[in-house]
């Protein structure tokens, strides 16, 4: 394995689930004919932010984590940060898929802000140590 292993499973799994609502926007965009923003249309919308948000969250939280592997941190907290990241990351793109899961929106970010944050922290550590 390389040193990075742990980040790039998860960066892979994001990079799918990021192919997945890309996906889900282009068929909307097809079903609707609206080639760009959102024309209105509810559904697309709910799509392009669940593709948008990912897009805006994933890229540091795995970049935080790609630098912890690589300086050494345990496995056991790249496994808990990666795997709190992937559920915050799909809890919250199910949430704007379905039109009543407001509370898997809500924990879907608070798993991804504690990744941050956590990533941070243990970053800030590792440095000063």
């Amino acid at each position: 394995m390389n040193a990075v292993s742990i980040t790039l499973f998860f960066a892979s799994c994001c990079a799918l689930l990021q192919v997945a609502l890309t996906a889900l926007v282009i068929l909307r965009r097809a079903q609707t004919g609206v080639d760009f923003l959102d024309g209105g249309d509810q559904r697309l919308l709910r799509r392009m932010r669940a593709h948008g948000n990912l897009a805006e969250t994933a890229p540091l939280a795995l970049l935080l984590m790609a630098l912890l592997e690589y300086g050494g941190v345990g496995a056991l907290w790249l496994w808990s940060l990666g795997a709190s990241l992937l559920l915050g990351r799909c809890l919250h793109a199910y949430s704007l898929l379905t039109d009543n899961a407001a509370w898997s929106r809500r924990g879907g970010m608070v798993l991804t802000l504690a990744v941050l944050s956590l990533a941070a922290v243990r970053g800030l550590v590792l440095v000063a140590s």
